[in-house]
């Protein structure tokens, strides 16, 4: 089994991407023990907070990263781009830069929205980040979910819609064999 450590980028507590997130988990169970990390309490990044040592919820927040195989990312779209707080997130992770979290680690995205593009945009600003965090990002398949709401019932958060399902699993199978190339020994 790989750790797989999952961050959402929306702090809204019935978000739509917290319930793709527990679906991954649920059709992954298998084949990940996944640790989900809120990023809610972090506090803005600021090199002043940094210099004299990493807040206690930064601290926290690393020290959950630090034993992950991968880290599944699953984001919604504001504005044509990721969340500010899962900006700040990543930017707290990439520091220090020659020790950062994400250095060559295997990375995957996800998205859903009740929109029909299903966060194409969000994911693509977010691939940019972690290719500049040089994280190594899965290329395919991609996740995105439009129209979630009729997809995944949003009471036991299983995927409902079967062409949905079929791709998760697709996905999850992808991912593994992606964390595997890259696992550490």
């Amino acid at each position: 089994m790989i750790n797989i450590v999952a961050i959402c980028g929306s702090l809204r507590k019935d978000s739509y991407n917290k319930k793709l997130l527990e679906a991954i988990k649920h059709e992954s169970n298998d084949q990940w023990d996944v640790t989900f990390v809120e990023i809610d309490e972090l506090p803005l990044f600021n090199e002043d907070l940094e210099i004299g040592g990493d807040p206690e919820e930064v601290s926290d927040f690393k020290k959950k990263l630090k034993d992950a195989d991968g880290i599944l990312i699953v984001t919604p779209e504001y504005n044509s781009g990721i969340p500010g707080g899962l900006k700040n997130a990543l930017d707290w992770a990439s520091r220090p830069v020659r020790s950062s979290f994400f250095l060559n680690l295997p990375v995957a995205l996800a998205g859903a929205t009740p929109g029909s593009l299903g966060t194409a945009l969000s994911q693509m600003q977010l691939r940019q980040i972690l290719v500049a965090m040089n994280a190594n990002v899965l290329s395919a398949p991609k996740v995105l979910v439009g129209e979630v709401h009729k997809k995944i019932d949003l009471e036991t958060r299983q995927v409902t819609d079967h062409r949905t399902l079929s791709h998760l699993k697709s996905f999850i199978n992808a991912f593994t064999e992606f964390v595997e190339m890259y696992r550490k020994d």
